[in-house]
């Protein structure tokens, strides 16, 4: 058994990740959100409260977080390749273990990975819409937690 580790997220693990960001979640903040990565990248681990996840290769591979609204997120590089389905069912774990009633956001169309990760985990999806500078595709997803 693979065994997969987060910790409090850090300005140098953001970095890390932000470094070796996988070509489609780059895509999705460069060119979907209209941001810059590092930028990005510094602001959270500044300002958000998340995680950083490492695999049993030790490479620092994902960065994952919820804010007060309920929206999550997730971004990684490709290094969760190197353990597809150890990765899948740790985030599995992870956002089965969160305690809000809802877990929504959006995601770029062209981001394969990651539509087939939330499927996976349980998310639906929502409703297709033009979004961000470059108004290009994304899809609204959501998690409702039943008590």
């Amino acid at each position: 058994m693979h065994k997969i580790e987060s910790h409090e997220i850090t300005l140098e693990a953001a970095l890390t990740v932000a470094s070796n960001l996988s070509e489609a979640d780059r895509r999705e903040i460069e060119e979907g959100w209209g941001q810059n990565v590092i930028e990005t990248f510094t602001t959270i681990a500044k300002t958000k409260s998340g995680e950083y996840i490492v695999m049993p290769n030790g490479k620092t591979a994902a960065l994952i977080g919820v804010e007060d609204t309920g929206i999550v997120w997730m971004v990684c590089t490709d290094d969760i390749l190197d353990f597809p389905i150890a990765f899948a069912r740790w985030v599995k774990g992870w956002v089965e273990s969160r305690p809000e009633p809802l877990l929504w956001n959006y995601v770029d169309k062209r981001n394969t990975t990651h539509l087939n990760l939330l499927k996976f985990l349980g998310f639906k999806f929502l409703r297709e819409l033009p979004f961000g500078p470059n108004q290009l595709s994304f899809i609204e997803f959501c998690r409702v937690r039943l008590f």
